[in-house]
C-alpha cells in the first residue's frame, strides 16, 4: 500500500460519465488534455483479483473507456457530427506488470487517427508512474447522415 492512499493527482476531477459496468469501481476520476480523456483510480480491493492485484478485466475495460471517450472528444474538437458515439471493433492489451491496492492507476490514451468511419487509439496504463500495460483499439465511428429534404 502506498503512502498516498487518498491522494488524487492534480488535474483529475470526479469522472463525468457513469455506467453500470464502472459503478462498482467508483470513485473514478478523469482529466481532459489535448483532446485526450485520461482516467484514474486509486486501487482498492474491488479492483483486484484473488491474488490481490488489479484484475486484467478492469484494466482492459477502463483502457477501452479512455480510448473511446478520447475518440469522441477528438471528433467533437474537429466539429464532426455523429448520430451515436461508436463502438469498439478491435481491442488489444499487453500486460507488462501488476498494480497493487493503494497505487494510483492511470489510463493515458492517444488518438492516432479519427476518420469518417474508423478511429484508432492507443493507451498507456501506469501505476504510480510505472508502465504496467498498453492497449490499442479500433473504433467504428457513426457519422450523422445528411438527408436532402427533397428525397425524404
Amino acid at each position: 500500500m502506498t503512502s498516498n492512499a487518498g491522494h488524487v493527482p492534480s488535474g483529475y476531477v470526479a469522472h463525468f460519465r457513469k455506467s453500470p459496468l464502472t459503478e462498482p469501481w467508483e470513485p473514478l476520476f478523469s482529466k481532459i488534455e489535448s483532446g485526450a480523456i485520461s482516467l484514474g483510480v486509486r486501487v482498492r480491493p474491488p479492483h483486484c483479483n484473488g491474488r490481490d492485484f488489479v484484475h486484467g478485466g478492469l484494466i482492459c475495460a477502463l483502457a477501452d473507456n479512455a480510448m473511446g471517450l478520447s475518440v469522441v472528444e477528438t471528433l467533437n474538437q474537429e466539429g464532426a457530427t455523429r448520430s451515436r458515439h461508436g463502438s469498439t471493433v478491435h481491442l488489444g492489451m499487453d500486460y507488462l506488470a501488476s498494480a497493487q491496492p493503494g497505487q494510483w492507476l492511470e489510463f493515458v490514451p492517444r488518438v492516432l487517427k479519427a476518420g469518417s468511419s474508423l478511429a484508432f487509439a492507443e493507451c498507456r496504463v501506469v501505476a504510480d508512474g510505472n508502465l504496467i500495460a498498453r492497449g490499442n483499439a479500433t473504433f467504428r465511428v457513426y457519422q450523422t447522415r445528411t438527408v436532402d429534404r427533397a428525397d425524404a
